[in-house]
């Protein structure tokens, strides 16, 4: 074999090598990725039961109910709802009317059992994905107390 055969051999063996451990990370790292949804793409999607996602948008109001260390709320991109119960103590800043994102499994098309929530922690704070979710429902003001296209509210 010559040099330069060698030095080849030598290349793709490493070329193959890399391939596979990309490979590995990616099929590791597929189970433990989550994305963020809206409840019209939870509803549209036919997103499956099981699944760990997060869902994102507004906390409707008259929705919350608390007992104990239980609570379940709606949450609204303004087209859907989708109910979500979670056990454990919601943030301080969790509020009716505001932005949340909440973390854990699709129980049914309609119900969602969190593990984590999230609530915004100022009114200039809203995740990308929701503050998108939401511009395109038309139900996002910006800094300046418009909703988008320049209607005042």
């Amino acid at each position: 074999m010559t040099r330069k055969q060698r030095r080849l051999v030598l290349i793709g063996a490493g070329a193959v090598v890399l391939a596979v451990a990309a490979a590995l990370v990616l099929t590791a790292l597929r189970d433990s990725i989550v994305f963020f949804n809206s409840p019209t793409d939870v509803i549209e999607k036919k997103v499956q039961t099981g699944t760990r996602i997060r869902l994102g948008g507004l906390v409707q109001p008259g929705t919350v109910v608390r007992k104990d260390v239980d609570a379940s709320f709606d949450v609204t991109d303004g087209k859907h709802v989708v109910r979500v119960t979670y056990r454990g103590i919601l943030p301080d800043l969790f509020r009716e009317g505001q932005g949340v994102v909440a973390e854990g499994m699709l129980t049914d098309a309609n119900s969602f059992r969190a593990d984590t929530v999230l609530a915004k922690h100022d009114e200039n704070y809203m995740p990308k994905e929701v503050a998108d979710a939401l511009k395109k429902q038309g139900h996002w003001k910006d800094d300046y107390g418009k909703k988008p296209g320049g209607a005042k509210q």
